[in-house]
């Protein structure tokens, strides 16, 4: 800024000096001058510089924590951007209509738990091949035919059913005159109709309903939602979840959870002198082989399954330099401390850090904004006074979104309170005094067949 201060002077003075003089008798010219600013990015032009991908995931947010009821498309949209806006404002925030990295992070984090709340998951319907998010808490009972499948709550408040039939030329207007006649009685309040799908909600008798549903040839696929209206304010933003991710003709490979790596990488944080060492969960599921990097095999002794910690201990490893794990106090950033997968970092075991955003959220646990590498899962997180602030994890994430939606994944920090806790459980006694957390996290190899 001096440097460019100083040129501006330079300038002005050298223009100062090349000015004629005024002729005597002659009156000055007067010159107006507007001052430039800079013009300001709108929301719609901050999303539309964003990513598909990463528009898609900001939508299926919106949409699972009910501020957003449209096509999860990706498209940069007034519906997504006041949708934005409505989340700022029900957290106490300025109504921007642009998330900050910790607007952003909470947002993820939030909607990650309402998905684990009703179950989320993708599946195969298995008579015809398609595509559905089933929220499978709210509908754990599943009876299956030659026509289709039905997904059913114990007292059947919530019903989920794919339905498919033979037809001979149809169209999807013809297909929706039908559904608004059966069965008898239905009320409809919303209509679409497209060339490729058709869309119909409303009521049916005491419950509320959602159809969708298209053709491929003389093949007709229908999925219908039916639900209590005392169940709306639960079941309606999985409506919009089910409605985007249902793909009636998927071509392709199957989405789903990501098949797990034949050899998997991940961060593990040294606790003991005697080898304990705290990790994440899900990288050491299914192994056949446990080896810390450096050190040999391991052992897994426990496992935490609501917070996605395991236990692992090395025998007969000298030289350990454990973590401390004293915190300190409020924190609004942390240092991710691990060691990338070495696909990522030219085969390399070097430990590097990240410094990411923290947004808390309920349960203990805070979201991380950007999420560290591939491989930093289950590294120490490190607050600004150099403190244990907790253990990150890298989860896997299901996007409610179109059929070819690219995988995702999000992170979180499982906070020193409950990593102490869970080593209290286990009797481990975590006894470092070490706060360099480069010389505690060790890589964690997980070998399955």
């Amino acid at each position: 800024m001096l440097a460019a201060t100083f040129v501006l002077m330079t300038a002005t003075a050298a223009h100062a000096q090349m000015t004629t003089p005024p002729l005597p008798g002659t009156k000055p010219k007067t010159v107006q001058t507007v001052p430039i600013r800079p013009a300001l990015q709108t929301p719609s032009e901050t999303a539309d510089a964003m990513g598909q991908a990463e528009r898609l995931l900001l939508q299926s947010d919106l949409a699972w924590v009910g501020q957003y009821n449209g096509a999860i498309t990706g498209d940069v949209s007034e519906r997504m951007v006041n949708a934005i806006k409505e989340y700022q404002k029900a957290q106490g925030g300025k109504p921007t209509g642009v998330l900050n990295p910790q607007e952003r992070a909470a947002l993820a984090e939030t909607a990650r738990r309402k998905q684990e709340s009703v179950g989320w998951k993708i599946v195969m319907e298995p008579t015809s091949g398609a595509r559905l998010g089933i929220p499978g808490k709210l509908v754990p009972q599943q009876a299956t035919d030659a026509n289709g499948s039905k997904w059913t709550s114990p007292t059947g408040t919530v019903q989920v059913l794919l339905s498919r039939r033979k037809e001979a030329n149809p169209t999807t207007a013809k297909l929706a005159e039908a559904e608004k006649k059966e069965p008898a009685g239905r009320k409809v309040d919303y209509t679409v109709v497209k060339p490729d799908f058709f869309v119909l909600s409303g009521l049916q008798g005491l419950k509320k309903f959602y159809v969708r549903g298209t053709f491929k040839g003389d093949e007709v696929r229908i999925m219908t939602i039916l639900y209590d209206q005392a169940m709306e304010n639960t079941v309606e933003p999985v409506v919009i979840a089910m409605s985007s991710a249902f793909s009636a003709f998927p071509s392709g490979p199957q989405p789903g959870p990501a098949p797990r790596k034949t050899v998997e990488y991940g961060t593990g944080v040294v606790v003991s002198d005697d080898g304990a060492i705290v990790t994440d969960r899900l990288v050491t599921d299914g192994c056949l082989a446990l080896t810390i990097g450096g050190h040999g095999n391991a052992d897994r002794l426990a496992e935490d399954k609501e917070h996605d910690l395991a236990l692992l201990h090395i025998y007969g490893a000298r030289g350990l330099k454990p973590l401390s794990l004293s915190t300190g106090g409020a924190k609004a950033a942390v240092d991710v401390v691990g060691i990338a997968d070495p696909q990522n970092q030219g085969g390399s075991a070097a430990v590097s850090s990240l410094k990411t955003a923290l947004a808390p959220v309920a349960g203990g646990d805070a979201a991380l904004s950007p999420p560290p590498a591939v491989g930093f899962s289950g590294g120490a997180a490190i607050d600004g006074d150099g403190k244990f602030a907790g253990i990150a994890l890298l989860k896997p994430m299901v996007v409610a979104g179109p059929a070819n939606a690219a995988p995702s994944a999000q992170a979180v920090m499982v906070s020193a309170n409950i990593v102490r806790d869970f080593l209290k459980a286990n009797d481990v006694t975590a006894n470092g005094s070490s706060t360099d957390a480069k010389a505690a996290v060790v890589r964690v190899i997980c070998v399955r067949k």
